[in-house]
């Protein structure tokens, strides 16, 4: 799996390709948070249009990028969700708690 990011204007876009399970997920997190750190966003995007699949791992992937987000008053939110991912998404019923939408 991969992270790429984007950043400006304060908003921080998080690029997830390949898959993400519980292998990838520890080291995603790590490479997400020193990103968070480094540049201390306002805003993030976390965009799984390149996320090819997901298990209940990147939920809870999905929920610390939140809570991190949060602990310095910022907000972060799914966009681009692909098929797979996005019946995980809707599965756990995360979307109560954090904005999603589904790729076109």
């Amino acid at each position: 799996m991969k992270v790429l990011s984007s950043y400006g204007d304060g908003r921080l876009t998080l690029f997830l390709q390949g898959e993400l399970d519980h292998h990838e997920a520890a080291a995603a997190l790590r490479k997400i948070t020193r990103t968070l750190d480094d540049y201390l966003p306002r805003d993030c995007v976390i965009d799984m249009g390149g996320l090819t699949f997901m298990d209940s791992s990147g939920i809870a992937l999905i929920l610390k990028i939140c809570r991190l987000m949060a602990e310095t008053g910022g907000r972060a939110w799914v966009e681009n969700a692909a098929r797979q991912p996005l019946k995980v998404i809707d599965a756990s019923g995360i979307d109560r708690m954090v904005r999603i939408t589904a790729a076109e």
